[in-house]
């Protein structure tokens, strides 16, 4: 014990004395446990733990500084330079960190986040109970927040200092001592009015807020209803905690709609971009949903199978088999992608489903009577030129015609209704991509095609 005061009694004189040297080369032989207790011995004197934590290597500052009591820690991220305090929150074990971040008050958390690397301020906001993808984890600690009692010349004084510190500044925000938000004023407005001014004069309390908790996906709608530049985040007692600016949703619209695309597509998602996405990688994203579509598939050989038959006396049904199916998985590809980007954009609801099957059926009845006839002509126009179909013609048209009716109008009514079913389920409507809803509709298009045909070729083909 007394070997051990005689050290630290060293150390305190090297550092009253400024020996950097010295104190550079000593105190990184302590332990962390030690050097602990050389804080505890000198937190009276400020310029000394200022230059303690300055000749510690990187690995003795994280560790000694995330072992402190959360008082020492709190009065140590007040006093420490920003550099020097950024190494040292961003080296900290998450657990540690969030641990200290759950104990200090709302504006050190802040100071905090704003010091934390992209990376390191996700895992944060993770660990402090913010979900994955809501408005929480979105957000940036990057803002201009007043009181309501400063003068325009106090506020103005405040953003020369801490101006290049915000990720924007068009809007200035308002709170009370204890950090609610109060409202959210234009800056053009506090340009205009005089220093002597105080702030709440210029309130109005019209403002709008992002909850904490909420999806990020909120946020696009908001930002798409109002135009808006940027908007506070706070908690469930109006705590102001933080911002979200229109380049970030953009951002994130992007990816939502990139991700959206690729499930259309029978694709999972990529976290990358393309051309960053290793090959092992982009098999495997993409060879679940083949998988699927291919025993979808499998599905279509049964159907013909069991249409043997039929086919093998009248080998000319097959011939348009690939023209059904194709029309089917067409029209509910269409109609499939169209409600899938209507949702997306908040143009229909699940509770819309009744105007929405209306629609799609007239869609699909005057879709389906349009290729219907083509069809029904095609049929004839080959018999008329190449005397093909001769004695059964008719019926065969009428078959194609109708058919190609019947397929469209299901497609359409499946490719329409299948996103909001999913919804429904709480799945992502993208995942009925147009590949899946083709696949669905070429097995029940085969069924459709040969009842048509059964009923008007049977005593003539069939």
């Amino acid at each position: 014990m007394e070997e051990a005061l005689v050290d630290i009694e060293q150390i305190i004189a090297a550092l009253a004395k400024g020996e950097q040297p010295y104190l550079m080369e000593e105190l990184n032989k302590y332990l962390p446990s030690e050097l602990i207790d050389i804080v505890y011995q000198i937190e009276e004197h400020p310029q000394y733990l200022i230059l303690f934590f300055r000749c510690l290597d990187r690995e003795n500052a994280y560790e000694t500084f995330q072992e402190l009591e959360i008082d020492y820690q709190e009065k140590l991220i007040n006093l420490l330079p920003n550099r020097q305090l950024q190494l040292i929150l961003n080296d900290m074990s998450p657990d540690k960190r969030t641990a200290m971040l759950e104990e200090l008050p709302g504006d050190i958390i802040n100071k905090i986040l704003k010091l934390l690397t992209i990376k390191e301020r996700a895992v944060a906001l993770s660990l402090l109970g913010y979900p994955e993808n809501s408005i929480g984890r979105l957000m940036t600690p990057d803002y201009i927040a007043v009181n309501e009692n400063w003068t325009v010349a106090q506020v103005f004084e405040y953003l020369r200092e801490h101006a290049e510190e915000t990720e924007s500044i068009d809007f200035i925000f308002v709170v009370n001592n204890q950090g609610k938000l109060l409202d959210d004023i234009a800056l053009k407005k506090i340009m205009l009015a005089d220093f002597d001014v105080q702030v709440h004069e210029l309130m109005d309390e019209q403002f709008e807020a992002l909850s904490v908790m909420e999806d990020e996906t909120s946020a696009i709608e908001v930002f798409k209803r109002d135009d808006y530049l940027v908007l506070p985040v706070v908690d469930s007692n109006n705590i102001l905690l933080g911002i979200v600016t229109a380049d970030d949703v953009l951002q994130l619209a992007e990816e939502e709609d990139t991700e959206d695309i690729q499930k259309i597509g029978a694709v999972e998602a990529l976290e990358d971009a393309y051309i960053d996405t290793p090959v092992h990688l982009m098999v495997r994203k993409r060879a679940v949903w083949l998988i699927i579509l291919f025993l979808g598939e499998l599905l279509t050989a049964s159907a013909m199978a069991y249409f043997e038959d039929e086919l093998s006396r009248a080998v000319v049904l097959a011939l348009f088999v690939p023209l059904i199916v194709s029309s089917g998985g067409n029209s509910g590809s269409q109609a499939a992608t169209l409600l899938i980007r209507a949702m997306a954009l908040g143009e229909v609801h699940i509770n819309d489903w009744w105007r929405i099957m209306r629609k799609e059926i007239l869609s699909g009845l005057l879709l389906g009577t349009i290729i219907g006839i083509v069809g029904f002509f095609r049929v004839a126009l080959w018999s008329s030129i190449f005397g093909l179909y001769d004695g059964y013609w008719l019926g065969l048209a009428f078959t194609i015609g109708f058919s190609v009716l019947g397929v469209v109008m299901w497609g359409t009514i499946v490719g329409s209704m299948l996103p909001l079913l999913l919804k429904r389920l709480g799945a992502d409507p993208a995942t009925s991509s147009a590949p899946f809803v083709a696949t669905l509709v070429d097995v029940t298009g085969l069924l459709i095609y040969f009842t048509v045909a059964t009923l008007f070729l049977t005593g003539t083909l069939l």
